[in-house]
């Protein structure tokens, strides 16, 4: 063992590769037919949209290395052009496949349901056109803006993911061929129904489709000699230098803006569309053969989930699961009389969001609560902690928010409510230079006959009461005082420049954070070269931190049992001999997306369970504000155990990682058959029962998908 080298680049995965793998194992949902039709029409959609931000993101990111003369390799032995070449082969791959799902599965299966997807060159009944053309002209041409290229009208810019039109154009008594094009407008629904006489069943066609068939309307002195769909994909990757930037939120405002236009990185087109047109894009947008892709079908899938949206097919869908409410908390009590009474742990989207809402909404009205200070990411449209918030400053209460400007893709939301809540009265910071705030905590101080006291809320996952009911998260409620002295230096820290001498429960990121899971991992090593009980637990998204990894293969080496639960991308290796025989790990794909992180360690059978926001991976540990904290209480310490167990023992929803490097459902045979998110949708009904006779009364459904 001595002489093997931890650090070797054959141990470990190379990063986009590892999520190409998770977007694969999405996809496997949307190929699996034992799942309802209208589920995964969802699952190939999130495979698109996963996809996009890969690239506006990871893949922007390596051209801008490989453009800079960046030839430095990754722990993988993987330099920027080298990881480049795998994606794109690996990409081509997974494009193929999701539409040869599309075409050879979803869509014949559709019809079967009688719902049917045209294209413009079908044939359409003469009613049928006749509709669409009327529909194209009162609804729809108004709208367009058609663009020709010449010597006085330059290259237009194509703006990033929009649905655009290519067109060649002949003008009457000329032989010149002339380029235009036509940005499908965002502004109008995609899907358009036609008119059925068939009872039961539904047509529909994509709006360009139906502007396709039109095309020769908008440009009536010229003859279309073709015409065909494309999609550009820029690089979206914001670059801010916040030293230089005197106001965080303008600066951000005005690089969110070149988004539009960042450099193109990927081009999509229609299979068959004609040579002359692709060239005339390739040059103009300066793209290399390797990242066109021709698509055999419609661009974009993520129209999928407004199919799913159609309305008459539940049959086909998995029904809506309600969360449940939470049985420690009453609707007619107080919640601060409850969090006393008890810690209160809560698992989303089992049961309801509703306590951590209801938390700050009655601190905004409770006349004896005096502070609210709170961490937000990313926020719902509409959200009511926003509307809470704003309202606790209008009764006088100190009001404190970190809203994270650099949430990627939530930014112009959070501009939004970081100005709402200033305008309110609140008092709004705009994260820390060179970090990320991506920690999940709230404090409600509150006057009470003994005096002050401090209540906690702190999460795994965002303050988001819509994605709280798809993603899986979990949190805890309490007036623990020495947590309560944590969450206020907390604050101070991200606040002004003040930090305590000694903390007491909390463990921070970027400061203490990645040696405390050394420091955990070593306990286990040492432990087990001691022959005590040693075993590892971690649920977490992604694992691509090396010195974690190589942490890990320590522990395997001592013997330490290890077992991993990770989402998406995962670079260590498993079953290597004298490495990480020890070690295994498991990604769940299911209808809710797992989002919760919990870190558990045998500790010679003093087990020590902690959960937060953060993932074993660099930016986590080292360029976030994250937080971790003990689950300390024995009946909620059980129920995590219990969170770890069921998932563990799941057999219908985990792929497990091989030796090979390659993911495979659990083999069934002779196992029993455990879906851990429906077991943890009867376990929350179960405990719910009694306290809400309407859902006390429904059936047991599965969840709603991700």
């Amino acid at each position: 063992m001595a002489d093997i080298d931890l650090k070797s680049p054959e141990y470990y995965v190379n990063r986009e590769m590892s999520w190409l793998d998770f977007n694969y194992r999405i996809l496997s949902e949307a190929r699996d037919k034992h799942i309802p039709l209208m589920e995964r029409l969802k699952f190939l959609s999130i495979t698109a949209s996963n996809l996009d931000e890969f690239f506006m993101v990871r893949v922007a990111s390596l051209k801008d290395m490989v453009n800079a003369g960046y030839g430095k390799a990754d722990f993988a032995g993987l330099k920027p052009k080298e990881q480049l070449a795998q994606i794109n082969s690996k990409t081509h791959q997974l494009v193929t496949q999701q539409y040869t799902t599309y075409n050879r599965s979803i869509i014949p299966l559709l019809k079967k349901e009688k719902l049917k997807l045209v294209s413009a060159h079908e044939e359409l009944s003469e009613k049928q056109a006749a509709y669409l053309d009327r529909f194209f002209l009162d609804q729809i041409y108004p709208v367009l803006t058609p663009m020709a290229v010449d010597s006085s009208r330059p290259f237009p810019l194509i703006r990033n993911k929009t649905l655009n039109l290519a067109a060649l154009l002949l003008k009457k008594k000329q032989d010149e061929l002339e380029f235009a094009t036509v940005q499908v407008p965002s502004v109008l629904p995609r899907i358009i129904v036609i008119p059925e006489e068939e009872k039961g069943k539904t047509t529909v066609i994509l709006l360009e489709e139906i502007i396709e068939r039109n095309i020769q309307k908008l440009f009536s002195n010229y003859e279309v000699i073709c015409c065909h769909p494309y999609r550009v994909m820029r690089n979206a990757d914001l670059t801010i230098d916040e030293d230089g930037a005197e106001d965080l939120l303008k600066e951000i405002e005005k690089q969110l803006k070149k988004r539009q236009w960042g450099e193109a990185i990927r081009l999509e087109v229609e299979e068959n569309m004609d040579k002359r047109l692709l060239k005339i894009l390739r040059k103009e947008l300066n793209m290399k053969e390797e990242d066109i892709y021709r698509i055999n079908g419609p661009l974009d899938l993520t129209f999928l989930m407004k199919m799913y949206a159609l309305p008459g097919y539940d049959h086909l869908k998995i029904p809506k699961y309600i969360p449940q409410p939470v049985k420690e908390i009453s609707p007619e009590e107080d919640i601060f009389t409850a969090i006393r009474r008890e810690d209160i742990l809560l698992h989303h989207p089992y049961q309801t969001f509703d306590p951590v809402v209801s938390f700050v909404r009655q601190a905004a009205k409770d006349p004896d609560v005096l502070a609210i200070k709170q961490t937000l990411y990313r926020v719902s449209g509409n959200s009511p902690i926003i509307a809470s918030l704003a309202e606790a400053a209008e009764n006088g209460k100190q009001v404190s928010v970190l809203v994270e400007l650099k949430a990627r893709f939530d930014e112009d939301n959070n501009i939004i409510w970081a100005k709402k809540l200033e305008k309110a009265g609140c008092h709004v910071i705009y994260g820390l230079v060179g970090l990320k705030t991506h920690s999940k905590i709230t404090l409600v101080v509150r006057k009470e006959e003994e005096g002050i006291r401090r209540y906690v809320h702190l999460g795994t996952g965002n303050y988001n009461d819509a994605t709280a009911k798809l993603y899986t998260d979990l949190g805890l409620l309490t007036c623990n005082p020495l947590i309560g002295e944590d969450a206020t230096a907390v604050f101070n820290m991200l606040s002004g420049y003040s930090e305590p001498a000694t903390w007491n429960k909390l463990y921070l990121a970027p400061l203490w954070l990645r040696n405390k899971f050394i420091r955990l991992i070593d306990r286990e090593i040492q432990n087990a070269k001691e022959g005590k009980p040693a075993y590892i637990i971690a649920k977490m998204n992604s694992l691509c931190d090396m010195e974690i990894i190589e942490k890990l293969y320590e522990s395997s080496q001592a013997g330490v049992k290890t077992e991993l639960i990770v989402r998406g991308i995962c670079c260590l290796k498993v079953g290597i001999p004298g490495v990480s025989e020890h070690i295994s790990v498991r990604s769940i794909v299911g209808n809710f997306l797992e989002h919760a992180r919990i870190f558990c360690f045998g500790n010679n059978g003093r087990e020590e369970i902690y959960m937060g926001s953060a993932d074993w991976m660099p930016r986590n540990l080292d360029r976030r504000v994250e937080i971790l904290f003990p689950v300390e209480d024995e009946k909620l310490k059980k129920k995590v155990r219990h969170v770890l167990e069921v998932q563990l023992a799941d057999t219908m929803k985990a792929h497990i990682l091989g030796e090979d490097g390659i993911y495979e459902k659990v083999d069934r045979r002779g196992k029993a058959t455990v879906n851990s998110q429906e077991q943890f949708c009867k376990e929350a009904k179960e405990a719910a029962k009694g306290t809400n006779k309407e859902v006390q009364s429904r059936v047991f459904h599965p969840m709603e998908s991700e």
